[in-house]
């Protein structure tokens, strides 16, 4: 990640974006999502234990063996730099609980555990949410596992592997997909492939979020590959992650807001 190139598109971003009360939005549909979704700052009850357990890992200096499929690369890094370092923010965790509540999604899934505090947001809206969650470190999904445990959540699986094959396997057991979250290896073929396969799955309701599509060029040229797909029928960019929406009554628009 060139943070000088982030800093620059983030300031073209905030120059040409919309802020989030729907101002320049006329999509009905794209409206009450901008409300109340984007523009929504109700705490659940869920989110307080969360970001209790985020501040506990950021504590824990135990050391885990990250095994990189993306790079190819193995290397030790301790629970707190990951936490510090990797994860979401609780901004944009709880904005995708919303999103997950909004549609009342019944099958979520996620690309990319890391130390499952999103992973948490995802499955927490509902008990009667199936998310499934692919990692490709076993040391990282083990963490993972543990903080489901402490915070409750047994409706979340973690399956562990390379994420190249362990898709089609979940996707192949799955019918279909309500909210799919993207956030596994960060480079074009990777993000198009995984998009690809969830797109056998998806329906007129299905969201689908990117995270990172200003990571580097090669995130922002997937982003800009998924926006031109004929199924995708309106997008909006956040700037740290892309939403998009499949609703074949949408208006082709793909709107940037500010958030």
């Amino acid at each position: 990640m060139n943070r000088f190139r982030i800093s620059y598109k983030y300031i073209l971003h905030f120059l040409s974006a919309h802020n989030t009360r729907g101002f320049g939005v006329h999509s009905p549909f794209m409206f009450q999502f901008t409300r109340f979704v984007l523009c929504e700052r109700h705490a659940y009850y869920i989110f307080e234990s969360i970001e209790i357990l985020r501040k506990s890992l950021k504590r824990n200096n135990r050391i885990l063996n990250i095994k990189d499929f993306g790079t190819g690369s193995d290397r030790n890094r301790t629970i707190s730099h990951i936490t510090k370092h990797s994860l979401k923010p609780a901004k944009e965790g709880q904005l995708l609980f919303r999103i997950c509540n909004y549609i009342n999604a019944q099958y979520v899934l996620e690309l990319g555990t890391s130390l499952g505090i999103t992973t948490a947001y995802l499955g927490s809206p509902s008990t009667d949410i199936k998310c499934v969650s692919l990692e490709g470190c076993p040391e990282i999904a083990q963490v993972a596992r543990e903080n489901f445990e402490k915070l409750e959540l047994k409706n979340i699986e973690i399956v562990v592997g390379n994420i190249d094959f362990t898709l089609k396997q979940v996707l192949d057991e799955s019918t279909h997909l309500d909210f799919v979250f993207i956030d596994a290896n960060h480079c074009f073929l990777a993000v198009q492939n995984y998009f690809e396969q969830c797109l056998s799955k998806v329906h007129k309701d299905t969201v689908l979020v990117v995270d990172d599509i200003y990571w580097s060029a090669d995130m922002e040229s997937a982003w800009q590959s998924i926006k031109n797909h004929p199924r995708v029928t309106s997008t909006i960019d956040l700037f740290s992650m892309g939403i998009v929406f499949f609703n074949p009554d949408l208006n082709k628009k793909h709107n940037k807001m500010r958030y």
